[in-house]
């Protein structure tokens, strides 16, 4: 069985030491889309080392970004064929601003395994720490095996974030390059789904899809450009979940409504009109 709960759920999956410097987090930032405009000062906090400003986003990046090879979904109890396995949610706290180079440890595990049927969903929390053992950031992500439930385990609980019922406060549009998956894999997830038209057939797809976790950060761009007036150290955190594909190329049109400093985000497909992320929500400091 490709997924045994019992030996998965609590796995310590070990301490991961890695370091990133400025061109890391330049390179991340491009590679959702920064710099579009370069006489932008704001863009410019993005790409720019001058006064280089880390969007909470690169998290997700800062431990592999130099990896060269594909990921694999390898863990205790946990054997997974990558074809099988799509990003379902992820979420990211900041607990100060990240800076733009340091030096870092990650404690990471599998929280739990859930049973939706078709697919089991694997929870992943990482705690990072600096050099002085002070917390920088925790993230968790799930990620969907399909065809690995039905082994009796619980649904889990359900994140549903409720969208108000009026108009959003603010609606912004991002244009995705056609070639951003090609950009966005160079920060490290060198997934063929993403850049292989073969690959990504066999799982399930006409054509190289992005990359959800770029999509994740380019709206966290978008957002914290039109409400926090493009200052990433003003992210608190970040969560959202995987509500549909992206084609590189694709307009996202994302909606914003502001609850209090605490903003509910919906982003879809313009082309498509197809829902791209859902139950997101994005809080300032």
């Amino acid at each position: 069985m490709p997924i045994d709960p019992s030996v998965a759920v609590g796995a310590d999956l070990g301490e991961t030491s890695f370091a990133w410097e400025s061109s890391d987090v330049l390179l991340y930032h491009l590679g959702i889309g920064a710099g579009r405009d370069p006489l932008d000062p704001r863009e410019l906090r993005y790409a720019y080392e001058k006064d280089l400003r880390v969007l909470p986003t690169f998290a997700t990046v800062a431990a592999t970004i130099r990896a060269t090879e594909p990921p694999k979904v390898s863990f205790p109890g946990v054997e997974i064929d990558l074809t099988k396995v799509v990003h379902g949610s992820q979420a990211v706290i900041a607990h100060r601003p990240l800076p733009p180079s340091g030096k870092a440890v990650a404690k990471s595990r599998i929280s739990n395994v859930f049973d939706k049927g078709k697919a089991a969903v694997i929870v992943q929390e990482t705690v990072v720490t600096d050099s002085n053992g002070e917390p920088l950031w925790t993230s968790s992500s799930k990620i969907f095996a399909r065809g690995e439930g039905g082994f009796g385990g619980e649904r889990g609980p359900s994140e549903r974030v409720e969208i108000p019922d009026r108009e959003p406060d603010v609606t912004v549009e991002t244009p995705t390059l056609p070639q951003q998956a090609l950009l966005y894999r160079l920060c490290g997830d060198r997934n063929p789904l993403h850049c292989d038209p073969g690959f990504a057939r066999a799982a399930g797809f006409e054509q190289p899809i992005l990359h959800g976790l770029c999509t994740y950060g380019v709206v966290a761009k978008a957002v914290t450009d039109a409400v926090l007036d493009g200052d990433p150290t003003a992210v608190r955190s970040w969560s959202a979940r995987f509500a549909g594909i992206v084609l590189p190329g694709e307009i996202l049109r994302t909606r914003i409504w502001d609850i209090g400093g605490r903003f509910v985000v919906s982003t879809a497909s313009v082309e498509r009109r197809a829902p791209v992320l859902a139950d997101a929500v994005l809080e300032r400091v």
